[in-house]
């Protein structure tokens, strides 16, 4: 009987643990993890580096131009290299069909894809961002081209840095003194190289993280004293040299003896700019091609007894897909006296290039006069960089013929200009293969 009545307890007290065990565990159960995050207004639809998705109440029209195609936010290719597919997604395992020898005969079809970076800005320079891809319009020759690509995603950039080392005494004091702010404008995911050129062209350092210390000592290494003034040599007591009927006398002391102190030529400036942004061409073209190429130049743009011509310059920088983006200094940076520079007597030296590059390349020259604003110019170029837009399509001109293709890019939306390349010349880097190489099966 009392076995009976323990037996009875211990079951009635395991069924009451039990029965308290499940009231806890409904009780846990029923309380939540914790709250859940405050949702942002329109997050769903926030892509990093493209900003909000618009509405489509607000969005464009699109006309129907581009074919009925979306251009993609993704560089053609790039799905291939870096994904790889689902086993629900692969190909179809088919027998090939043999030619003659039992070879595997594919075709293979080059096509020639565009990049083409651009900035949009409204009437007072300043840069727009949330342009629709259906507010473009981009002509190849004057013909519309079907966009297969856009986004406005920045790219890594590779710069070359150029520094004119023959500028005026106090104007390349300034300059000096602006440099230390060069590193600010760039992040360290890009690259620099630091080149400089008085009478012929040197590179400092090859490229290296922007935010390196080897590129700090390149920068200090770049300044220079400038180009003094020249004094012509007077008569009389503040003469220089040893003067006899108004003609210097002493081959110690004379540059040329016997020659009219009155009339004593000035030596010859060189501004070899041509030269010096060649240089650096030839190293950036060398760089990866998905990495924004840049040429930043400090100079007054002053050109004269460069071996390499203004236009060829050109043409290779078109090819090879690099921009040239400048502060100009000095006298060039004066107000209005930009304005004289169209103005060019043969054989003499070239006041300013620098905005001809720019404007063949999508480029931009800033022009300043002082220390801060140099210093300013710096920011200003590298954000006109990082926030341009990015258009790609696929060329229906021929890809071998080597012939300049001009370029225009359009928007639909009033008081906007677009800075923007004026062409390209093709190469084999724009070109991209589609198939496969002569192959033959395994048995």
């Amino acid at each position: 009987m009392k076995l009976g009545l323990a037996a009875v307890l211990a079951t009635g007290l395991a069924a009451g643990l039990v029965t308290v065990a499940g009231a806890q565990a409904g009780q846990q159960q029923a309380i939540p993890d914790g709250p859940r995050p405050n949702v942002i207004p329109e997050a769903a639809g926030v892509t990093p580096g493209r900003g909000i998705t618009t509405s489509t109440s607000n969005t464009p029209a699109d006309d129907g131009g581009n074919g009925g195609v979306v251009p993609t936010s993704s560089l053609p290719g790039s799905q291939q290299k870096n994904e790889v597919p689902e086993a629900d997604q692969a190909a179809p395992d088919l027998k090939a069909e043999l030619g003659p020898g039992g070879r595997v005969q594919t075709l293979n079809v080059g096509v020639n894809f565009v990049q083409i970076p651009f900035t949009v800005k409204d009437k007072s320079g300043k840069l727009v961002p949330a342009i629709d891809w259906r507010e473009i319009r981009v002509y190849e020759n004057g013909i519309r081209q079907q966009m297969r690509y856009f986004s406005s995603d920045p790219f890594p950039l590779s710069i070359a840095f150029v520094v004119d080392q023959s500028l005026p005494f106090d104007v390349m004091q300034r300059v000096n003194d602006a440099l230390g702010a060069v590193q600010g404008a760039f992040t360290p995911y890009d690259e620099m190289a630091i080149f400089t050129y008085n009478n012929s062209t040197k590179m400092v350092t090859e490229y290296t993280g922007a935010q390196s210390n080897r590129a700090i000592a390149a920068i200090e290494r770049a300044k220079s004293t400038g180009r003094e003034a020249y004094l012509a040599s007077p008569m009389g007591p503040l003469s220089q040299t040893t003067n006899i009927n108004g003609h210097q006398f002493d081959p110690n002391t004379a540059p040329v003896r016997n020659s009219a102190s009155t009339f004593q030529a000035p030596p010859k400036e060189q501004h070899p700019l041509n030269d010096a942004i060649f240089e650096a061409a030839k190293s950036l073209a060398k760089r990866p091609g998905d990495r924004r190429r840049i040429i930043y130049v400090v100079s007054d743009g002053k050109e004269y007894g460069s071996k390499v011509k203004f236009k060829d310059v050109v043409q290779f920088l078109q090819t090879n897909k690099i921009a040239i983006y400048s502060t100009v200094v000095g006298d060039s940076a004066t107000p209005y006296v930009g304005w004289l520079d169209k103005f060019h007597i043969p054989y003499t030296m070239r006041e300013n290039v620098l905005p001809q590059y720019a404007a063949a390349t999508g480029g931009e020259a800033v022009s300043q006069w002082s220390r801060k604003g140099i210093e300013e110019s710096f920011g200003k170029v590298a954000e006109d960089v990082r926030l341009q837009y990015t258009v790609g399509y696929y060329s229906h001109e021929a890809i071998t013929d080597g012939k300049f293709r001009t370029v225009e890019v359009r928007v639909t939306r009033p008081d906007l200009n677009i800075v923007a390349k004026k062409g390209y010349y093709p190469t084999a880097e724009n070109m991209m293969r589609t198939g496969g190489n002569t192959t033959t099966p395994q048995k």
